[in-house]
């Protein structure tokens, strides 16, 4: 149709329901506010680019693809606020979303679809995968197999290498890997067993028992209520005094050689010597069986389009002015193509430029404007508040005169 006899014509409810394609991605097509507020977001934009004064190089369906694409930016907006306020609650513990589509037609593995953000219970997040760390380090947690080996002395013996003379398996000493030995045991029991009954009175309080004429009486029944400390500190005591005078071996490990003091004499054959160990490949592995599949970084974050009929007044008007900001670069752009329009005794010059110039700084604005105010609510922000009002009050309380009491 050339270009001086095209007229734009309002859209009606059956104009847009009768296409096969009334959208260029059908993302809300199915929304049925969605399209009865296309139909009204035409008109207001068709009305704010001088229609009917002005003839329209656009129609309605140029408009509904402006429309479709201010609501998809107003739904990257809210997931990328979403996605900074919750993205470490969803990282290796979120199923991940995979593949591409856009549209709600078609098998669920080809489409994203439309869907409503739920609140996220908060976790720490990566947090505790850190702490994990920590715990391995010290040998009371993680998520790497902690091992264990032996290897049994001889007499005379004192230097035993860990990797050829222990039990542990072949595949645990190939070339490829490597230990990291946690722990050796080398302790006896523990002093508590020593204790009779520290409540009943060992040691020195059976002597306190005797003074008091009580060294005759079943402990069972009477006995002496001493503070807890002191039998902690006996029990520190009795560890030190073994493991210094009366240990049974020191140990010197270098690289794979486990050397012993004293030299283990022939009574002391085929007992063992107990250690752990981690594997140094599986301790510094970053995978994870438990993170397959899950959220690795924002371009997985299972967010969909928000639904249209969810959102709110103050982001349908956020989204009508996109539309027309869309909507007049569109416009510049198609009148930029004719800068100068013939008419009888003269010519008249096109306000394309103009336009796109105008529709560019207005979608910049409304963006600035949206991401600013997702700013201002986010959790950083939110916690910030909170402790300046916390500050507040208590600056208030402060200047409270107190109570004076007379007797």
């Amino acid at each position: 149709m050339p270009k001086s006899v095209y007229v734009y014509e309002d859209p009606t409810t059956s104009s847009f329901t009768s296409s096969t394609a009334p959208t260029p991605f059908g993302i809300y097509d199915s929304d049925t506010q969605f399209i009865s507020e296309s139909l009204q977001v035409t008109k207001y934009v068709a009305k704010k680019l001088g229609h009917p004064v002005m003839q329209l190089e656009i129609n309605s369906g140029s408009i509904w693809a402006c429309f479709e694409e201010a609501v998809s930016d107003y739904s990257k907006e809210i997931n990328t606020y979403n996605a900074k306020n919750w993205m470490w609650e969803h990282y290796g513990s979120t199923n991940k979303v995979t593949g591409s589509g856009w549209s709600n037609q078609g098998t669920a593995s080809q489409t994203m679809g439309t869907g409503s953000i739920q609140p996220t219970k908060p976790h720490m997040g990566s947090a505790v995968y850190l702490s994990e760390q920590y715990g391995e380090a010290v040998n009371v947690g993680g998520d790497t197999t902690l091992h264990s080996g032996s290897f049994t002395l001889q007499d005379g013996k004192q230097v035993y290498d860990v990797i050829t003379e222990s039990n542990i398996p072949t595949a645990h000493t190939a070339s490829n890997n490597r230990i990291e030995i946690q722990t050796i045991f080398n302790y006896g029991p523990a002093a508590v067993t020593k204790f009779y009954d520290p409540s009943a009175g060992s040691y020195d309080q059976r002597n306190m028992l005797d003074s008091f004429g009580m060294g005759n009486v079943s402990p069972a029944v009477s006995f002496m209520l001493r503070p807890l400390y002191s039998d902690i500190t006996r029990t520190n005591m009795i560890e030190t005094n073994d493991r210094i005078r009366k240990s049974a071996y020191s140990f010197e490990l270098v690289d794979n050689k486990l050397r012993l003091f004293p030299i283990p004499v022939s009574g002391s054959s085929d007992d063992k010597i107990w250690f752990n160990y981690y594997l140094r490949n599986d301790r510094v592995s970053t995978d994870r069986t438990y993170t397959e599949n899950k959220v690795s970084d924002p371009s997985n974050i299972p967010y969909q389009f928000i639904t249209y009929s969810e959102i709110n007044s103050a982001g349908r008007q956020w989204i009508r002015r996109y539309t027309l900001a869309l909507s007049k670069e569109l416009l510049g752009i198609v009148r930029s193509k004719y800068a100068n329009m013939p008419i009888p005794g003269g010519e008249v010059t096109m306000d394309g430029e103009a336009l796109k110039a105008e529709g560019r700084e207005e979608k910049a604005t409304l963006i600035d404007e949206l991401k600013e105010f997702l700013d201002s609510v986010s959790l950083a922000e939110g916690a910030r508040k909170e402790q300046e009002i916390a500050d507040a009050q208590q600056q208030v309380l402060n200047k409270a005169p107190l109570e004076i009491y007379l007797g």
